[in-house]
């Protein structure tokens, strides 16, 4: 009587899963991208942070026409407010420095600065009218400083003539975390890092694969293409959760950054922005049979968004005619709602809008990724 012994089971592997685990080992296994993922970003904010720092006021560079009383207005400006200091006191009580920077020159050197931007406004002496002096004022309108220095001399030789105040008003300074350029960026950058990593990490990986040929093996394996296709976004999630985290703790700890929301809020719009931008990825390179097509793609896609959704500056600036388009593009309702979050503590009931937009893009994304993607 013979007798047979069962092999023993063999496991199951899902290819969604080994799909994930393969693109997590590939990944990590790439020491310049795992840089770009996670320390470039942190780069960008340290450089911008440093830059766009609050930094004092700066001064007023003022030109005063040679003549007949400079002197008298030069020591007008130079006891004036102090640049550091509120505007009831004096740069010689507070030992601050002057807000203005003066120069007693010839009328025609005088327009040559203002026409070539090396001074913001010139001061010209007038004839007396009833014993008192005239002063005309010559600035550049299209520019804020030369605007904001008129005004800035105009109220300190004002004071200096004897005006006095008809309400006494007090000054507090306004220095509080929220309010500052950083907190408007960093949402801004976190935006950014998603759009470039669903885009560059799924749309231009994925071509690769197809000109390596990959994609044919992966045909020949009983997967099917939503397999493949849901592997690649979830990958792409697993790697741009970290980097967003990194990204808010080091902007925490090294600026001060806060999250005034919810800060699940704040990872559930991550995960939706990544998953959007994976399915926008899967779709630009859904049809893409070279690098320099898919690059020129994505470069098609991500230019209105670095340039209009309001990364480094508010898209508000954009006139009404364009916020329409402004408002389409999948980056902006990102970053608003990224900035209402952390900087409003807006929560995501109070913005159905963007939520059903962020939505919107990642379920229409992939179901045409899915229906026109080919395999090579």
């Amino acid at each position: 009587m013979s007798t047979s012994t069962a092999a023993p089971p063999q496991p199951r592997y899902h290819p969604l899963w080994q799909l994930v685990l393969a693109r997590l080992r590939e990944f990590y296994r790439e020491p310049e991208a795992v840089f770009w993922v996670y320390g470039f970003p942190i780069l960008m904010i340290v450089l911008l942070g440093i830059a766009f720092r609050n930094k004092p006021v700066e001064k007023i560079s003022v030109d005063i026409e040679q003549g007949q009383g400079a002197e008298r207005i030069e020591a007008a400006l130079q006891a004036g407010p102090a640049r550091n200091a509120h505007l009831d006191t004096d740069a010689k009580g507070n030992g601050g420095q002057p807000r203005f920077e003066t120069q007693i020159n010839p009328d025609d050197l005088c327009r040559r600065r203002l026409r070539t931007g090396k001074t913001d406004l010139i001061v010209e002496i007038g004839p007396q009218q009833s014993g008192k002096p005239t002063y005309q004022y010559i600035f550049d309108p299209s520019r804020p400083e030369s605007v904001l220095a008129r005004d800035a001399v105009d109220n300190t030789l004002q004071r200096a003539a004897g005006r006095a105040d008809a309400v006494a008003v007090e000054n507090e300074s306004f220095d509080e975390p929220g309010a500052r350029y950083i907190d408007f960026l960093v949402p801004g950058l976190l935006g950014m890092s998603l759009m470039g990593g669903g885009l560059w990490g799924v749309g231009y990986v994925t071509v690769d694969m197809r000109i390596r040929k990959l994609l044919k093996r992966f045909l020949a394996t009983p997967m099917r293409r939503s397999d493949f296709l849901a592997g690649i976004m979830v990958s792409r999630l697993l790697f741009m959760v970290p980097e967003v985290l990194v990204l808010l703790v080091f902007a925490r700890l090294a600026f001060g950054v806060t999250v005034h929301g919810s800060l699940l809020a704040v990872v559930a719009l991550i995960l939706l922005g990544a998953a959007m931008f994976a399915g926008i990825g899967l779709l630009v390179a859904s049809r893409a049979r070279t690098l320099e097509t898919v690059s020129g793609l994505m470069n098609l896609v991500m230019l209105p968004m670095w340039m209009m959704s309001g990364i480094f500056f508010s898209s508000d600036r954009f006139p009404a005619f364009a916020q329409p388009l402004v408002k389409a593009l999948p980056l902006t309702p990102l970053i608003d709602a990224l900035r209402a979050v952390m900087q409003e503590g807006t929560s995501l009931a109070a913005m159905p809008g963007r939520v059903c937009a962020l939505l919107g893009w990642t379920v229409v994304s992939f179901a045409l990724a899915l229906r026109w993607f080919r395999w090579m």
